[in-house]
């Protein structure tokens, strides 16, 4: 059984940092893209920072040059260095992974991680 697990969340002050960690668990063959999505109470879940297996990036706007997604292959996990952390940053943090078990990749996601920036 495929799961993503998280961590590294918590609570922080403005201007703090932290760094989350997704790792995949169980047997499968290939992890494709992988990224770190948000969501506050009664919005959208949207996506802060993606990484291809081949390691291109990409970054919402609000986040860019304060966050920076990597991945470990080998480890089979993603992580999100937050910099700079701001109240707006507020959320729960999930990550997704394209992984392929067997026939065609599929998405999975994590259960979570709290982030809370105070003022």
């Amino acid at each position: 059984q495929v799961q993503l697990v998280e961590s590294g969340g918590g609570l922080v002050q403005a201007g703090g940092s932290l760094r989350l960690s997704c790792v995949v668990s169980g047997t499968i063959f290939s992890i494709n893209d992988m990224g770190w999505y948000r969501q506050v109470p009664g919005k959208q879940r949207d996506l802060v920072a993606g990484i291809t297996s081949g390691g291109r990036t990409n970054y919402a706007d609000s986040v860019k040059g304060r966050f920076t997604i990597s991945r470990d292959n080998v480890k089979k996990t993603v992580y999100l260095q937050m910099n700079s952390l701001k109240p707006d940053d507020t959320a729960i943090y999930y990550c997704n992974a394209d992984i392929r078990v067997v026939g065609d990749y599929k998405t999975y996601w994590g259960q979570g991680t709290q982030v809370t920036v105070s003022s």
